[in-house]
């Protein structure tokens, strides 16, 4: 299985999913609409070895067609609506290209011999835990914001697919990545800028909510391990184990930067702001052997470096926001 179709792949991490292919030999198609998230950029060292095709993936002729052509086996589908305050302040571009765009995928897909259907979901989808406890890939699915109820439909309708038609999909639920390309409206990438600028860094409510951080280049390996040894119809998540609350992930930023706490405001919280997450990742990490190779201390320091490197890239998205 060689020939790979990536949706969203100039996006955040689906771009370094199509980097990484590259390196790994595939051949590789890259569905993007480049809506305000996506860039060409992220894309420059593949340029020349990848086939990229400016499409939304609800334009199911121009999808059926595009699929036609590039003859994929694998299907790897990043393409995504995800940031929740968008979600929050309009649900319906998420309805439009989370739950119909992966119908439309997945109906093309039917039609055609692929032998995986990567479906990505999240670790929203749970939605959220106490102090103490864990997600398991068995867990009741409870999304709370409208992004993850998008995401927790589609997540459902791959499985369903898998079930009713016999379409092999297997479904990644991955826990909050970072790293080097994230949009400026993400918490990492919004603290650093802010910080450079001796701007106040908005923090919800205590900043005391917790996130598992999975660095962005760990995810996409553990998605290329899947494709190659995942089992059809099965669920994995993707964590890394690192927990860290939010004003935590702050002041660690600020202090690489040399920057003061002082610039850290808390603001009111978000609406139904989910608490805290937490993956059970063994069953990728004994069935297919996959581990996280980047501690969140190690990613941090990448991840601010980059973003110091690339300071115009930031500020110039930051702008079009």
């Amino acid at each position: 299985m060689r020939r790979l179709l990536a949706t969203g792949g100039a996006g955040f991490i689906g771009s370094e999913f199509v980097r990484q292919g590259v390196e790994r030999g595939y051949e590789i198609a890259v569905i993007d609409k480049l809506s305000y998230a996506g860039d060409m950029e992220r894309l420059k060292n593949a340029e020349g070895k990848i086939t990229f095709y400016k499409v939304d993936v609800t334009d199911r002729g121009s999808v059926g067609e595009i699929f036609r052509k590039e003859r994929p086996e694998i299907v790897v589908h990043w393409a995504a609506e995800s940031h929740v305050d968008r979600s929050i302040l309009d649900a319906s571009p998420f309805l439009d290209t989370n739950i119909k765009g992966t119908q439309v995928l997945l109906d093309i897909a039917r039609q055609h011999e692929i032998k995986r259907f990567i479906n990505i979901s999240t670790d929203e989808v749970y939605g959220d835990l106490e102090e103490e406890g864990q997600f398991y890939e068995t867990t009741p699915l409870n999304p709370s914001s409208p992004y993850s109820v998008s995401k927790a439909s589609a997540d459902m309708l791959g499985r369903a697919y898998h079930r009713t038609y016999g379409l092999p999909v297997i479904t990644i639920r991955p826990s909050n990545n970072y790293g080097p390309w994230q949009y400026p409206e993400k918490l990492i990438p919004v603290v650093i800028l802010k910080a450079l600028n001796d701007q106040k860094v908005p923090v919800y409510a205590k900043g005391e909510n917790v996130r598992e951080w999975l660095f962005v280049s760990d995810c996409a390996e553990a998605v290329f391990e899947t494709v190659e040894k995942g089992r059809a119809g099965e669920i994995y998540n993707v964590g890394s184990g690192e927990e860290k609350r939010n004003i935590d992930v702050v002041k660690t930023i600020l202090k690489i930067l040399g920057k003061t706490e002082a610039l850290i405001e808390f603001v009111k919280d978000r609406l139904g702001h989910d608490f805290r997450y937490s993956l059970n990742s063994d069953r990728i990490s004994q069935e297919i052997g996959w581990k996280p190779e980047v501690q969140f201390s190690e990613g941090i320091e990448k991840t601010v470096k980059w973003y110091l490197d690339n300071v115009e890239w930031v500020k110039r998205k930051a702008e079009n926001r």
